[in-house]
């Protein structure tokens, strides 16, 4: 099992993705596009991960200019992120639901 430090670190490595992304976690789980469950799943497929260093590493280069804070700054996530796909399905998601309203 995993130690609280090794999932807190790994949640907000997944939170960051998000965020570069312009994926709204909470958002995503208000509109019931992600659940409790889906999330801590993501956490648990985010610790393995075979370089989280390499995570850091992107997710730094993306960071957004203040002056465009919640703006995406990347469309997809790294090929070796292993939630990649669930990042894209949310995107996708939220994106369509903000273009409908």
């Amino acid at each position: 099992m995993f130690g609280a430090r090794t999932l807190n670190r790994h949640a907000a490595l997944m939170n960051r993705m998000a965020e570069v992304l312009g994926v709204d976690l909470t958002e995503a789980m208000a509109k019931s596009a992600l659940s409790g469950t889906d999330w801590r799943d993501a956490v648990v497929r985010c610790t393995g991960c075979s370089d989280p260093e390499g995570c850091l590493h992107w997710l730094a280069q993306k960071d957004a200019p203040e002056d465009h804070e919640g703006a995406a700054t990347a469309e997809a996530a790294p090929d070796f992120c292993n939630n990649r796909l669930l990042m894209g399905r949310l995107r996708a998601e939220l994106l369509t639901h903000s273009e409908q309203v």
